[in-house]
């Protein structure tokens, strides 16, 4: 399972770097200022989370399998769609009606993180 982390992060890391690209060379002429900092704001968090896969990939193949860690994955993969594609969403069509579902991406995040802190205390 580690490998499917390690996988999904790079692909995640991949798709954060391209959109980044785009909304600097292609939407930064056709954005608002907000809308365009939405924007942003989704790649910022989609890249950390990226990374976080990368590493809770890595951590999992020197720690072994802690049962907490694909809980910790997957949250971090749903935070990544939720909040941040409900950013790219809400930036490219301008219905702010999206912005609700971004807390609860936010929530994917958070939940994936205790996920992770508490699989490391329970492999200390």
């Amino acid at each position: 399972m580690a490998a499917v982390f390690l996988a999904i992060g790079s692909i995640a890391a991949f798709l954060a770097v391209a959109l980044g690209a785009f909304g600097a060379h292609v939407l930064k002429r056709r954005l608002s200022a907000q809308m365009l900092a939405n924007f942003q704001t989704g790649v910022q968090y989609h890249m950390i989370h990226a990374v976080a896969l990368l590493v809770l990939g890595g951590l999992w193949r020197s720690w072994g399998d802690l049962p907490l860690f694909p809980y910790a994955g997957w949250f971090f993969l749903a935070g990544i769609i939720l909040f941040s594609g409900s950013l790219y969403a809400l930036s490219l069509s301008g219905v702010k009606k999206l912005g609700a579902i971004t807390p609860l991406g936010g929530l994917c995040f958070l939940a994936g993180w205790l996920c992770l802190a508490l699989a490391g205390l329970a492999g200390a």
